[in-house]
């Protein structure tokens, strides 16, 4: 079983994130590019960072269904966001996508960098995802 902790010899965390994520022995650890807001039919992105962001977190659960994990599996977010006017948006995307996904609060560890671009000039938010899939 994964387990995560905040030891008491650091700063609580300053977001919804974990300091420590162990993962347990028998667990495939799998590597998930980073989502962005775009569309399964390729239609373009919406201009918002909560919105790109809401996206780039389906594309994930649809990754998620894939492999066979669910959101609990998650040991490892890093998001990059476009600017600091992106930070917003995507704060209270990621709360409502978190609320859904851990309803417990056993967030996973998760870092968040602000960058100047991504690949595409549309793009406002990159998500990656390190999974734990048991083998069992």
């Amino acid at each position: 079983m994964i387990s995560r902790s905040n030891p008491t010899g650091v700063a609580a965390p300053i977001g919804k994130y974990h300091h420590i994520t162990t993962v347990p022995a028998c667990t495939d650890i799998v590597f998930i590019s980073g989502q962005v807001g775009n569309h399964l039919d390729r239609r373009p992105v919406d201009p918002s960072a909560e919105a790109q962001a809401r996206q780039a977190f389906a594309n994930l659960g649809t990754i998620l269904d894939e492999i066979g994990a669910v959101p609990a599996d998650i040991v490892k977010l890093v998001t990059f966001a476009v600017g600091t006017d992106s930070l917003a948006g995507f704060r209270v995307a990621r709360d409502e996508v978190f609320a859904a996904w851990y309803p417990d609060g056993a967030v996973p560890a998760h870092s968040l960098a602000v960058v100047t671009a991504l690949a595409a000039p549309e793009l406002l938010l990159e998500i990656e995802a390190v999974v734990a899939v048991s083998r069992s």
